[in-house]
């Protein structure tokens, strides 16, 4: 087949949507497919005039005959588009992204229910993604595929090797990963021995990105606080425990990633997180409670032998997720079909 896969560039960024979407071109190239990458500039998922200019114009140079894949987060700029030959990838509703005005988030749900109702395939990543598009936006259920993320064979983090506790997030810094639930949790422990790396790109909310580091100044927990625009080995290997507050998830491949690699995880009930992380490998906690959160966070900081044991369940669990080619083979079933 030849692929034209459309994205918000750049496709190099470490957040989980565009690992994903990194992760289907390797191994779809692998099967021997042709796969063009396409990134569209301009803002992204409310399309400016630059979006919408730079997908009409990517749409009107696609090969006749090629496969045509959009990822969701790029899909509002082709609105008024024919799509009777695409096949969505949706990560979760752009509509869903927090820091959206009620305006601008109203208006992305009615465009992408128009989309999602004439689309005649959509890939999505979790069960719980393709209940949502059928019960809130009206998308046909015998049209949607359920692909979730795909998992490497990693290898297991051997911790910090210290007395006090290496804390890995990783994730954009946007609204929607909460990374000031997290920073306001941590803010509660200063009798305790923690740190702190926070890795993801700044550059979708710039203004956010700096409000978190203000954040952290105004904790008084900055000298504890490290960010970072792209995860390392070095950072996964040396870490003692993996934590992320989002307000929302299509799956939550950073959480999948650190249960692969035997990190206990302390994370919040969205998307698929509360099936993939059992009581025994983590704490799960309510959306945005900063107390519950900053609590099970403290247990886990404390109690070294509790972290120990998570860090087995988690490991054993994280090897049942199903590798990368898998579920690149499968999405190269849905695009053929």
């Amino acid at each position: 087949m030849q692929i034209c896969f459309i994205v918000p560039g750049p496709l190099a960024t470490a957040s989980g949507g565009h690992v994903y979407d990194r992760r289907m071109v390797d191994g779809l190239r692998a099967l021997g497919h042709a796969v063009r990458v396409i990134e569209l500039d301009g803002r992204l998922p409310d399309p400016d005039q630059a979006a919408i200019y730079a997908a009409r114009t990517a749409w009107a140079a696609l090969p006749g005959d090629s496969v045509r894949l959009i990822d969701g987060l790029a899909l509002p700029a082709f609105a008024g588009v024919p799509l009777h030959q695409v096949t969505a990838l949706i990560h979760h509703p752009a509509s869903l992204e927090t820091g959206l005005t009620p305006e601008i988030a109203q208006r992305l749900h009615t465009t992408e229910a128009e989309m999602f109702r004439e689309l005649p395939r959509l890939v999505v990543t979790s069960e719980q993604t393709a209940e949502r598009l059928t019960r809130a936006f009206g998308a046909l259920p015998e049209r949607i595929s359920v692909i979730i993320p795909g998992i490497d064979d990693l290898p297991r983090s051997h911790g910090s090797g210290g007395p006090g506790c290496r804390i890995l997030s990783v994730g954009a810094l946007i609204p929607r990963k909460g990374h000031d639930v997290l920073l306001r949790a941590l803010g509660r422990l200063f009798d305790l021995d923690w740190e702190l790396t926070i890795a993801g790109s700044p550059d979708r909310d710039r203004v956010h990105a700096n409000g978190l580091s203000a954040l952290a100044e105004a904790l008084n927990i900055a000298q504890r606080v490290h960010f970072v625009d792209e995860v390392t080995e070095a950072l996964w290997a040396s870490a003692d425990l993996f934590a992320l507050t989002s307000y929302f998830e299509g799956y939550g491949v950073a959480v999948a990633e650190a249960l692969r690699r035997g990190l206990p995880v302390a994370v919040t009930s969205v998307g698929t997180v509360p099936t993939l992380v059992g009581p025994e490998a983590g704490v799960v906690c309510a959306v945005g409670d900063v107390e519950q959160m900053s609590k099970a966070i403290r247990r886990l900081v404390f109690d070294r032998p509790l972290r120990g044991d998570m860090a087995e369940v988690a490991w054993q669990s994280g090897r049942s997720l199903p590798p990368w080619h898998e579920q690149a083979a499968r999405l190269a079933a849905v695009l053929g079909g």
